[in-house]
């Protein structure tokens, strides 16, 4: 049984196994299992993950808390007092060690800049890029230095998004454009993508 808990509250549970009934038969399961989300903090993968997961019948893990419970403090904390560099070692040990199946997997906005990491997850499943405008991102990132966001010395948000769209796209095998379009509409998109 795989219990992974923050602060007390368990963001999934459940039995793990390689393996799934198929007309009374066990057999391997596929390796499309997860369904992992990255893009720029703003896109709304940790919103749209839950109600993924729900619509799925998915257990939901959201890496950025996982960082959290691990080193005991908030995100911000970690790259104030650490530095990005230490922030990005910690989330790509933490992207690593993710070891979970039938999950929706919320990524923070920086996964992107480990190349292991990003292997790992799709090694395990699907890479879905939540994409929006950088006036979206704009808009709904409003704590740009209380939320946790890794913007390297002398970067804007701007910057950041310029360089990371590249990356997102690259390490993607879908891509959902969210800009203008409500939660539901965006589960529906990428529920579509798997039937």
């Amino acid at each position: 049984m795989l219990d992974i808990r923050w602060k007390g509250v368990s963001l999934c549970m459940g039995n793990v196994s390689s393996k799934h009934l198929v007309d009374d038969k066990i057999v391997p399961m596929q390796k499309h299992d997860n369904i992992t989300l990255i893009g720029m903090p703003g896109a709304g993968k940790s919103t749209l993950g839950v109600v993924l997961a729900k619509k799925l019948g998915y257990r939901f893990v959201d890496t950025d808390l996982l960082i959290q419970e691990r080193e005991g403090r908030l995100l911000q904390d970690i790259i104030d007092n650490d530095g990005i560099e230490k922030f990005l070692q910690i989330e790509e040990q933490v992207l690593l060690s993710v070891d979970v199946e039938h999950a929706v997997i919320a990524t923070g906005g920086s996964v992107v800049y480990s190349q292991a990491g990003m292997e790992a997850l799709k090694r395990n499943g699907d890479v879905v890029y939540l994409a929006a405008t950088y006036a979206e991102v704009e808009k709904r990132v409003t704590n740009i230095t209380t939320r946790g966001i890794v913007l390297k010395h002398g970067c804007s948000l701007q910057d950041a998004f310029a360089e990371r769209v590249p990356l997102y796209e690259q390490y993607s095998d879908y891509t959902v454009d969210g800009t203008g379009k409500s939660i539901e509409e965006c589960v529906e998109e990428i529920v579509g993508l798997f039937r």
